[in-house]
């Protein structure tokens, strides 16, 4: 699906109508001197004024040059959850239509879905986690509007090929979603160098991750110039409140390339050491700032570790994780203390 026309033509017909929320301060867009338009508090506490449009945008024109892609592709959200949800209320009528991903994948992909009324349909990953691209497009019908790929993905850490996901982007009816969430730890290119190629193409990405900013819960989707309006206009008015944005100024201006540098460096040596305990059968791949980590005894190895200071997740009930724990990359003392305690238990 190549023509943004086609694309436009998955909007729910309500959704395409909209009148979109619209502020006095949307409307007017010279200096503001007093302000007596949006029933605030008059006095200056730090927080009494709305978030400004400017400080949004300021944080937008950051993102630009940090991703190299222009401002009007760029939705910012309260995480990426919020990007998530977005998707599923700007193209699913809840009770008709249908959303299809990969299992296992994230959560948050079936939550929303199940919050908005929409069929969730999952597919098993392939062997050694692969994409299953022909069983992915079999599972859809005329109702499907939505297809949720995570890569790198969580939980299993690996990325896709880029040349296969695309492949289903050319070739799925609907809107593929790609969350690139852990794309800054992956040797595997970021997808948004293609976005102006296809227009059906939804791309997913966080500050929280790599940029270290998990607390401010600041998520951003790039997408065709008509799918960010989209987004803009179903979001709720002042989606991102202004201690985050300012923060957010504050903070995006740092380099990150020294402690994703540290991080990847400590996943090689967790994964090269890990693998030297009795308890670990298996330590898979990753793309990601975790570890996959198959085990002997996964509870006991997880309330072991839990009752040490140090909880890591449970991912042995996941479908094709059985056995398994994720174990997020820490610092090097972080680490050091894990596999200290994985030593211990063979004294």
């Amino acid at each position: 699906m190549t023509d943004i026309e086609n694309v436009l033509r998955l909007v729910r017909p309500n959704i395409a109508s909209l009148k979109p929320y619209s502020t006095a301060r949307d409307e007017y867009k010279g200096a503001i001197g007093i302000r007596l338009d949006a029933n605030e508090n008059p006095f200056d506490e730090g927080y009494n004024r709305y978030p400004s449009t400017p400080l949004k945008e300021r944080i937008r024109t950051l993102a630009s040059k940090k991703k190299n892609i222009g401002t009007e592709h760029i939705f910012l959200g309260n995480g990426s959850d919020e990007a998530i949800d977005l998707c599923y209320r700007v193209f699913c009528t809840p009770g008709k239509d249908n959303a299809i991903g990969i299992a296992p994948s994230y959560g948050m992909y079936s939550v929303c879905a199940d919050i908005n009324d929409v069929e969730y349909r999952t597919v098993p990953l392939g062997q050694n986690f692969s994409l299953p691209i022909e069983d992915l497009l079999a599972a859809a019908d005329e109702h499907s509007k939505l297809l949720f790929l995570c890569s790198p993905n969580n939980p299993t850490a690996n990325a896709f090929p880029s040349e296969e996901l695309l492949e289903v982007v050319r070739r799925f009816e609907g809107i593929v979603v790609v969350d690139e969430a852990y794309i800054d730890f992956s040797s595997t290119q970021s997808l948004l160098p293609k976005l102006d190629d296809y227009p059906n193409l939804i791309i997913l990405q966080t500050f929280s991750k790599a940029y270290g900013l998990a607390g401010l819960r600041i998520g951003m989707a790039f997408a065709a110039p008509q799918i960010i309006q989209l987004f803009r206009n179903v979001k709720y008015p002042y989606n991102i409140g202004a201690d985050t944005l300012e923060l957010a100024e504050k903070l995006l201006q740092k380099d990150i390339k020294e402690q994703v540098d540290i991080i990847l460096k400590e996943r090689a040596r967790l994964s090269k050491e890990l693998p030297k305990f009795p308890c670990v059968k298996q330590v898979y791949p990753s793309d990601a700032n975790f570890l996959l980590v198959q085990v002997t005894q996964p509870k006991e190895l997880y309330r072991y570790l839990l009752e040490g200071g140090i909880i890591v997740r449970d991912r042995s009930s996941i479908p094709a994780c059985k056995g398994c724990l994720r174990i997020t990359v820490g610092t090097p003392d972080e680490n050091e203390r894990l596999l200290s305690l994985l030593g211990n238990i063979n004294e």
